[in-house]
């Protein structure tokens, strides 16, 4: 019986170390995966306030920071806030705000931060929620930094301090 037993465990410990060997290698992969995805801006198309589809071809040649957001998210308010206030600082890069949620709460987001009118601000609308396959997120808000030749330079995730982002920024 005791036999049995010690077999038994011993096929259950053997199965476990399996299959989490097998997770772990899973997720390394995946990592790579994706590193190896957002290295440069990868193909991407998502939805314009105006209703025009936006890709890749419509960025500008010039440094890129894309910020992952929601409208209720305080710390996403917060980047906004502090985006705002130094918008002079971004004067030479294009800043892509990203949502997967409807276009009448990113319209009122971008007006209650005023960021509705500036000329290197653009919004949109994710409606198919796939920026977070695409760039790997897994929290709000998410700000991924491009130089101008699409090159990934870092990437931020949960609160970040504005001077952080700009230290990056060529």
């Amino acid at each position: 019986m005791k036999k049995k037993l010690k077999l038994v465990i011993g096929i259950i410990l053997l199965a476990i170390v399996t299959f989490l060997g097998y997770k772990i290698t899973t997720k390394l992969s995946h990592k790579k995966e994706v590193a190896r995805r957002i290295k440069t801006i990868p193909n991407f198309s998502f939805t314009t306030l105006n209703g025009e589809n936006f890709t890749q071809n419509n960025l500008q040649n010039k440094p890129t920071v894309f910020v992952y957001f929601n409208t209720e998210c305080d710390y996403c308010q917060s980047e906004a806030t502090k985006i705002q206030k130094r918008l002079q600082d971004f004067k030479h890069t294009q800043l892509i705000f990203v949502s997967y949620e409807k276009k009448e709460q990113i319209i009122q987001f971008a007006i209650s931060y005023k960021l509705d009118n500036q000329k290197n601000v653009t919004f949109l609308e994710d409606t198919k929620a796939k920026f977070a396959t695409i760039f790997d997120v897994y929290s709000i808000p998410y700000i991924v930094v491009y130089n101008k030749n699409q090159e990934l330079l870092q990437k931020f995730k949960g609160a970040t301090k504005i001077e952080d982002i700009l230290k990056v920024i060529p």
